[in-house]
């Protein structure tokens, strides 16, 4: 589903890409899903068998290293190159190859956690289009607060859903309500949702309302 560019030889591109997939047939939807840093993609697709949701193909590219870009997503975007650009070019590597099995973009989710949740957003938001959802689980656009949010198109009116701790001690709950209006500025339907004191992980809240957002898209198809 990727194929070799030159100028990204040695670092995401040519990575496998996992995946679960319904009975032929039975797949209406797929879910794009990024790992966070340290964990691998069958770590992400875990949570599939969480959302238990039938007719969902599952699609995990995985970071060389096990990390999708080496320094923190407050950055400056160039700090992390050319690892962010890389990675963001094997998301749409791996979203082609979802759409060339024959999904629609609007029967198509984007789901991360942590890492994985801000290449996520940031991938949503400079390809912004109709999908069938984007979930954000503790994690916000990347680069510094004064980086200039001019991103073009529209999502028109994708379901975005931004999960995250209030006191996240990689992603600031302000990251995240800035991210939310960016994405509403974009055109996105966005739920935001901060919870108390919770730990850098992913709660049942989170899993139930992804579900409903996979529900609607197979309503929907």
């Amino acid at each position: 589903m990727t194929e070799n560019k030159d100028v990204f030889q040695g670092l995401h591109q040519g990575q496998p890409v996992q995946m679960r997939a319904e009975a032929p047939g039975r797949a209406r939807a797929a879910m794009l899903m990024l790992h966070g840093r340290g964990a691998r993609a069958e770590d992400i697709l875990s949570l599939a068998d969480q959302l238990a949701q039938p007719g969902f193909s599952y699609f995990a590219p995985h970071a060389a290293g096990n990390t999708w870009y080496p320094k923190r997503f407050l950055e400056p975007l160039q700090d992390n190159e050319p690892w962010l650009s890389s990675a963001l070019e094997l998301v749409s590597d791996t979203f082609t190859g979802i759409l060339n099995f024959g999904f629609r973009p609007e029967r198509i989710m984007i789901l991360g956690f942590s890492q994985g949740a801000c290449l996520t957003l940031e991938f949503a938001a400079r390809n912004a289009r109709r999908y069938g959802g984007v979930a954000g689980l503790t994690g916000a656009l990347i680069g510094p607060d004064d980086l200039p949010r001019d991103y073009p198109g529209s999502l028109a009116g994708t379901p975005v859903f931004l999960g995250c701790s209030d006191v996240d001690f990689h992603v600031a709950k302000e990251r995240v309500e800035a991210t939310a209006e960016i994405l509403r500025n974009l055109g996105g339907s966005v739920t935001r949702r901060l919870y108390p004191n919770m730990e850098h992980t992913v709660n049942q809240d989170e899993l139930e309302f992804v579900r409903g957002m996979m529900q609607s898209v197979l309503a929907n198809s």
